[in-house]
């Protein structure tokens, strides 16, 4: 459940408020007062059975004796009568209520979510400081003031926050259209306050402070669809409190709890920021400025030392100054004092009258080696501060004019009185101005940050060499052989075996059960290689370098027997309980350049399943140079995670060091992500170290924790993997072999060459235009999509691998329903495929329990109306829109008189 009868609470016709009282200092008596000064502009209604009036505003006893039909109920009575109270309201009719009352919790919570759940009703709340409304004029809360009417939505999960934000924000002009206090979120959740605010047109913003996230899997999906619409800006409390526990794994001892939050905040195309006034910088910010291209920042100041401030700022936080091309330079000397900086930062000079900051900026405009302009004044006595804003703003405005996409331009004038009015001048023009340097950078930083997001959001990444093929079977093998043997943690043979089914590449290991056997194994291995490496072998010991179980450099079968013998005198001693296995042997990889590296997971508590990847070695938690994403990958997440950390700079090359092979370090994350997804009895893994150089990469060790699934099931991922269960082959008449797949983010390619292929008129038929957005974004829209709601089947020809045709459904926000769409090229119609497609979608949506699918089909378009008739599908004239048909299939097995084949 997530959107439905959301609309009765946050855009209600009618309220009552249960639990009114004329007590002052009383929340009853503070919500009532709310409530009736708000301007609320439609019914009204008081309950409460002791008062015939409060405060000149008639009260009823009871729900039953309203004389209408409220949409939203606020409650704030004794916790033991809340279930009453709801069951009441959901067979009067009310679908939404606020519940501010706290301590209902366990048994009392579960009363009250079991009366509102036959009558779909929505919860806010528990324990919340309640609902506002600015637009509608309504303040269902105990909050001190109303907050301004305004376009932004504020999610909130702390109500004294609430308070806080709405007084900081009214004494900078600044106004809501939407003010939640989350509480407790027994049933309303931030996933489903993103899937209805996504599709709401008076907010172009939306705000979240957050303490704890609940159900991953629904808010990604959700927060994604949110981030496809708007800026979502997100402060999350308490970054610094790890999660870390004590762990068989490295990934288990460093992941922390911030990590696991970052990783889906960035997976869903999200703003993080760390600071309460950071909230609303960014979104103002990212409202004023049009969107940036690149990172590359151009300074323009009248003030040396403050743009050095800047610089000194943007280094810090990690961002980019421009170079100034030559014709830029050029352009400058020509219109500047000889002694302006002949470099970026642009100062030109502190007499500069409003001439030279229009000249200057008519040239740093016009650089194609930047991609923003940051233009900073400092008050002088030479000239006039709110003159120079004037011509800044009058360029900025003929610079939009004169070239689209226009670059970002951001101001900073410092100073008060004339700096103020300056200021004052820039937001009426839509410019961005700060009153600190940092605090402009920081601002274009967040341009940056959000662009990053909404990149990763919407990228195409690249297919891996050979696509994705794993021995799942052999995996499967593997882990259940171990869970028969009530072995929790693989052996190292065991783990390396199983990596290798998933192709990852692995060094050759031999189980060695005694000395004597070690030397054996050592003598056959040393006719091949220079030198073998010893490692105990015991479920009771996960890191055997911490008690001398791994002797290196190897070099005679000899040395190989003394180092086992050595070994298990010295854990005899060291850990005597320890139940010794053997010994595993195995060639010394002799790569002196390699880099030691790590990848691993750990099942983080909110998020489920989360990789780690960084330095690895003996020294990873002193190191700590960690990056954290969510599975599973593409190769494109994969690089991204591999940049965010400091060992990249070094996989990079550097002096007589070659690059390391990134794109095999990237494709042992994403088979390794698919493993990790494809496994639910996976807990922790590590591999560590994996040697990474210009050869490639192998795994010289690895762990790998499991647990039956069946009797402790893993929490689940967050993001929903390509369900390569749906791939089929087939054969149609005239057309061959076809592969029918899922759609993946790589097919973006395959679009142009499709849609040349679709007439003009087919393509009407289907996007109901003669001229369908093909950009880029469009694109990408159509094919990074969200499995968990939306479903893509393309067809493909098993011998060119062209796109054939695509079907397509979007479910609703509660899963019940979902609006398909099916397109193929022009000349194949008629073919079957069509049909085929519409086969693999229906067997889909039956798969997922969905309940209906619909779509809206031209009168024209005779072709799919007479598919959609032989399917079972109902068809009816839509009474809103002419020459169009509303067609619906009923996917429920008792009722449904389809009989599709499932594919």
């Amino acid at each position: 459940m997530t959107i439905r009868n959301l609309d009765k609470l946050l855009a209600p016709t009618s309220v009552v408020f249960v639990g009114a009282s004329p007590k002052a200092a009383t929340v009853g008596s503070i919500v009532t007062a709310n409530l009736l000064e708000a301007g609320f502009n439609g019914p009204l209604w008081l309950i409460n059975p002791r008062h015939e009036t409060i405060n000149g505003h008639r009260c009823y006893a009871s729900v039953a004796d309203l004389p209408g039909v409220p949409d939203l109920a606020i409650i704030a009575t004794p916790p033991a009568t809340i279930p009453g109270v709801i069951a009441e309201l959901g067979a009067k009719g009310t679908r939404a209520a606020v519940v501010i009352t706290a301590g209902i919790t366990g048994e009392l919570r579960t009363a009250m979510l079991n009366a509102a759940q036959p009558y779909c009703l929505r919860i806010q709340g528990p324990n919340c400081l309640g609902l506002l409304l600015p637009g509608l004029g309504l303040n269902a809360s105990f909050s001190h003031k109303m907050p301004r009417v305004g376009d932004l939505a504020f999610l909130s999960q702390s109500g004294a926050l609430v308070t806080a934000i709405i007084d900081w924000a009214s004494s900078r002009e600044i106004g809501f259209s939407h003010v939640v206090s989350m509480g407790d979120m027994a049933d309303a959740d931030f996933g489903d306050f993103l899937d209805y605010l996504a599709g709401d047109a008076k907010s172009r913003a939306i705000l979240l402070y957050m303490e704890q996230l609940t159900q991953a899997p629904k808010f990604l999906s959700a927060a994604r669809r949110a981030a496809r619409a708007k800026p979502v800006i997100v402060l999350k409390a308490g970054r610094n409190a790890t999660a870390a526990k004590a762990a068989m794994s490295h990934t288990g001892a460093l992941a922390g709890s911030d990590a696991a939050y970052n990783a889906i905040f960035r997976r869903a195309g999200l703003l993080r920021v760390l600071e309460l006034g950071e909230l609303f910088e960014a979104a103002e910010v990212l409202h004023a400025a049009p969107p940036l291209l690149g990172e590359r920042l151009t300074i323009l100041t009248n003030g040396g030392g403050a743009a050095v401030l800047a610089t000194d700022t943007l280094a810090d936080l990690h961002g980019v100054l421009a170079p100034l091309s030559p014709e830029t330079k050029a352009a400058l000397d020509a219109v500047l004092p000889a002694t302006w900086s002949k470099g970026n930062p642009v100062d030109i000079i502190g007499d500069a009258p409003p001439e030279r900051y229009e000249k200057a900026m008519e040239a740093v405009l016009t650089d194609k080696a930047s991609d923003a302009v940051l233009v900073m004044n400092c008050p002088t006595a030479m000239a006039s501060s709110s003159d120079a804003a004037s011509v800044v703003i009058s360029t900025f405005k003929s610079h939009k004019r004169d070239q689209e996409p226009p670059k970002v331009v951001l101001t900073n004038w410092l100073g008060d009185g004339s700096a103020a009015k300056s200021r004052a001048m820039f937001a009426a023009a839509d410019i961005p101005s700060f009153e600190t340097p940092g605090a402009a950078v920081r601002g274009f930083m967040q341009l940056v940050h959000y662009k990053r997001a909404q990149d990763e959001l919407m990228q195409t990444p690249p297919s891996l060499p050979g696509g994705l093929h794993f021995d799942r079977t052999k995996a499967c093998e593997i882990i259940e052989t171990a869970l028969a043997g009530k072995r929790a943690v693989l052996s190292e043979v065991e783990a390396k075996a199983l990596l290798s089914s998933y192709g990852i590449p692995v060094v050759r290991t031999e189980i060695a059960a005694n000395p004597d056997e070690a030397e054996a194994i050592a003598r056959e291995i040393l006719q091949t290689d220079k030198a073998c490496v010893i490692k105990i072998l015991s479920d009771d010991i996960s890191h055997k370098s911490d008690v001398g179980g791994v002797r290196l450099g190897i070099k005679s079968a000899r040395e190989a027997g003394e180092a086992a013998r050595t070994m298990l005198e010295k854990i005899g001693k060291l850990l005597p309980d320890a139940r010794i296995r053997g010994f595993t042997v195995q060639p010394m990889i002799d790569r002196s350049g390699a880099h030691e590296l790590i990848v691993g997971m750990s099942v983080d508590r909110t998020v489920g399943p989360l990789m780690m990847f960084g330095a690895g070695g003996t020294a990873v938690e002193v190191i700590a140079d960690t990056a954290h994403a969510l599975p599973p990958l593409d190769l494109q997440l994969a690089n991204t995670l591999i940049k965010e950390t400091r060992v990249s700079k070094l996989l990079a090359g550097y002096r007589d060091r070659p690059a390391a092979n990134f794109a095999a370090i990237a494709e042992t994350l994403v088979r390794v992500s698919y493993l990790i997804a494809a496994h639910e009895e996976i807990r922790e893994l590590d591999i560590n170290p994996l040697l990474a150089d210009e050869q490639g990469v192998i795994a010289v060790d690895a762990r790998v924790r499991v647990e039956d699934a069946t009797q402790h099931p893993r929490i689940p991922l967050a993001v929903r993997p390509y369900p390569v269960e749906w791939e089929v082959e087939d054969e149609l008449p005239d057309m061959g072999r076809i592969l029918l797949r899922p759609i993946r983010p790589e097919d973006e390619a395959l679009y142009e060459e499709f849609f040349a292929h679709v007439t003009t008129e087919d393509i009407r038929m289907r996007f109901f235009t003669a001229r369908p957005d093909l950009s880029f974004k469009f694109l990408a829209r159509l094919t990074q999509i969200d499995y968990a709601r939306e479903m893509a089947f393309v067809a493909l020809s098993a011998e060119t691998g062209e796109l054939l045709g695509v079907s397509r459904l979007i479910a609703d926000p509660d899963y019940t329903r979902a609006e398909y769409g099916v397109l193929v090229r022009s000349k194949l119609k008629a073919h079957g495929l069509g049909w085929r497609l519409m086969q693999q979608l229906i067997a889909y949506a039956r798969a997922e329990n969905l309940q209906q699918l619909y779509g809206q089909v031209l009168a024209a378009n005779t072709t799919m109306l007479q598919m959609c008739s032989e399917l079972g599908f109902k068809v009816v004239a839509d009474p809103g829109n002419q020459g169009v048909l509303n067609v619906e299939l009923d996917l429920t097995p008792a009722k449904s008189k389809a009989s599709v084949a499932s594919a």
